[in-house]
């Protein structure tokens, strides 16, 4: 009996995950425990397994497409096997004309397809296609509802449409803008429908890119943020580490960005009308300090979570944050281990580029501390000028929840025990 394959419940905030790829054909042969798609959350990567041995019969739901927890993907089963409740299509013939039985027919408009050179507005609904099939189709702006699928049931597959760009009157083309978009137009003044000049490439805003966009223009919209910007004398905690490390091996060394962690973190403890969370009509005020620190990955962005970061030593802190920047970039996080933060720190200073920024706070919590690079700058000191390396602070939060006077004296806290670290550290 054929099994659903269902979206599954990856952490404890999780509601919704989207199919990221498939990594198994329908047809193709699964077992057990194999991996057979990827998921992407607001949180993480991960990969589904098949729930028994047989063959994935259907893909319900093509790459790119968002599932509630529970939702099915698609099934698994004997080969052949009649799906339960999902009734089978009646393959359809597309009417030919003698001209467009020739490969050239199936193309798109400006090589023999629709006008324009686009999809047409509506897709007709008998077309069968795997979504392998209409991803390369769409991404070479062919008309895939033209094209004569070569299955049994007429399904088009991913051979039918490599038959077609095979072609020499297959020129493949850029794909088109989104309905709509070419509407507004480019600086240049040409139309985002025109091809561009030159060479260039492109590539699909999906998967994990788009979820965390979505996630920022969720934040930016709900939240109404202030920024305040700061500078701190780091030469004390330069010398802290640099004497702390002296001691250590090469791999149990501290970073910046380690002191950091612990600095915010105490800062937090003290202060804790900072460590909140606007839920619905009710503002959150948590005891426990879980500082997220954000990780960036190559296309992406992760935030790894420390959990009592402020009951925690620095060694600790250190070794804790080695571990999960490590298995973050290896993709092998666990759900609740990127979850549960209640204040965000993300720093910059290691590119030696951008000095003050403006953080995007990452929702649920209501505030983020952004580090910029540390320059070697004159101030005055004692009533001498003397050169300091003095670090940028971006503290970044919800204005619905904080004040503006509370942040400055935050960011105050933050500033003083950045310059006098052995109040932290002894």
């Amino acid at each position: 009996m054929a099994v659903e394959l269902v979206m599954p419940k990856m952490g404890l905030t999780m509601t919704v995950g989207s199919v990221g790829k498939w990594l198994k054909k329908e047809g193709e042969a699964v077992a057990k425990g194999e991996h057979v798609a990827e998921v992407l959350t607001e949180k993480i990567t991960n990969l589904v397994d098949s729930p028994a041995d047989g063959v994935l019969l259907r893909i319900v739901a093509p790459e790119g497409t968002s599932l509630p927890i529970g939702g099915v993907m698609g099934y698994v089963g004997a080969a052949g096997e009649a799906l339960p409740g999902v009734p089978m299509q009646e393959p359809q013939a597309v009417a030919a004309t003698p001209s467009q039985e020739s490969v050239a027919a199936t193309l798109p408009p400006s090589a023999g397809g629709a006008p324009g050179g686009g999809f047409p507005a509506e897709r007709p609904p008998h077309v069968r296609i795997s979504p392998v099939a209409r991803k390369m189709a769409q991404e070479h702006n062919i008309d895939y509802a033209r094209i004569q699928g070569t299955r049994p049931d007429g399904r088009i597959t991913k051979e039918d449409v490599e038959a077609v760009l095979a072609s020499p009157a297959a020129a493949p083309q850029a794909p088109l803008p989104a309905a709509g978009f070419d509407a507004a137009p480019r600086p240049d003044g040409v139309s985002w429908a025109a091809p561009l000049p030159g060479f260039f490439d492109e590539q699909p805003y999906a998967g994990v890119r788009k979820i965390i966009g979505d996630r920022m223009l969720s934040s930016w919209s709900a939240a109404p943020k202030v920024t305040h910007h700061a500078r701190a004398d780091a030469k004390a905690l330069l010398e802290l580490r640099a004497s702390i490390n002296e001691t250590l091996e090469k791999e149990e060394r501290v970073s910046v960005t380690d002191m950091l962690v612990k600095i915010t973190a105490m800062a937090l403890r003290r202060k804790l009308f900072m460590n909140v969370s606007l839920r619905g009509d009710r503002i959150v005020t948590f005891r426990e300090v879980h500082l997220g620190v954000a990780v960036a990955l190559e296309g992406a962005l992760i935030v790894p979570v420390i959990r009592n970061a402020d009951e925690k030593s620095l060694a600790r802190i250190s070794r804790e944050l080695k571990d999960l920047s490590k298995r973050a970039r290896e993709n092998t996080l666990d759900p609740e281990e990127i979850s549960g933060g209640t204040f965000t720190l993300t720093n910059l200073g290691g590119y030696r580029s951008t000095e003050f920024f403006t953080p995007v706070i990452n929702q649920p919590e209501s505030a983020i501390l952004g580090v910029g690079r540390t320059n070697d700058m004159p101030v005055a000191v004692d009533g001498e000028i003397v050169v300091r390396p003095m670090t940028a602070l971006s503290l970044a939060h919800d204005h619905r929840v904080i004040d503006g006077a509370p942040a400055a004296e935050f960011l105050a806290l933050l500033i003083e025990l950045i310059e006098h670290p052995f109040r932290v550290f002894l």
